[in-house]
């Protein structure tokens, strides 16, 4: 078990480009300091530079760090593409073994959006439309998680204000104040 009863975990995944990392960030910015993000991306790319392969070292690095963040009273955002055939199992562990409040969120949106989305990106140079198509998944269900379906109609912030409601925060504070 982990955490405790008020340690929140956010379990954010979709596709590359869906807007994943821009709602954790703007989770965070509308609380108080204590939100780790544990991002996908930085976690296998950027520190372990490893492929998405299975069994994943990403994966066990990722467990581990939602572990540390929440036994030690933070709350927790995992976010990352997270495909269910390499992630699923650690991330059915996080879901049953947290002891505070746990939800789980996937965006769902047209293949066309997110490269659209992708294009607004800073690092939209470091991959493009070739590589975006290779990662897609059309619907990667979470197999025996319950996952809101954030779809392609939603705002960024009236997402991040759902799952702050969500998780039973009070409304996000004025400009992100700390």
């Amino acid at each position: 078990m982990m955490g405790d009863d008020q340690t929140r975990l956010i379990v954010i995944r979709g596709n590359s480009g869906s807007g994943k990392s821009a709602l954790a960030a703007a989770i965070r910015a509308a609380r108080p300091r204590g939100i780790a993000i544990i991002g996908q991306d930085v976690l296998r790319r950027a520190i372990l530079h490893l492929p998405d392969t299975k069994p994943s070292l990403a994966a066990d690095y990722i467990e581990l760090s939602a572990h540390f963040a929440l036994d030690r009273g933070l709350h927790a955002i995992v976010e990352g593409i997270l495909r269910d055939d390499i992630y699923g199992d650690m991330l059915r562990r996080l879901v049953a073994d947290h002891l505070g409040i746990t939800r789980c969120y996937r965006y769902r949106i047209p293949f066309q959006e997110t490269l659209d989305r992708h294009r607004t990106k800073p690092n939209a140079s470091d991959f493009g439309e070739r590589e975006m198509r290779r990662w897609w998944r059309e619907d990667d269900r979470l197999t025996g998680v319950e996952e809101t379906i954030i779809g392609p109609d939603r705002s960024l912030a009236d997402t991040a204000a759902e799952i702050i409601a969500d998780c039973g925060w009070a409304s996000p504070l004025p400009n992100g104040a700390p």
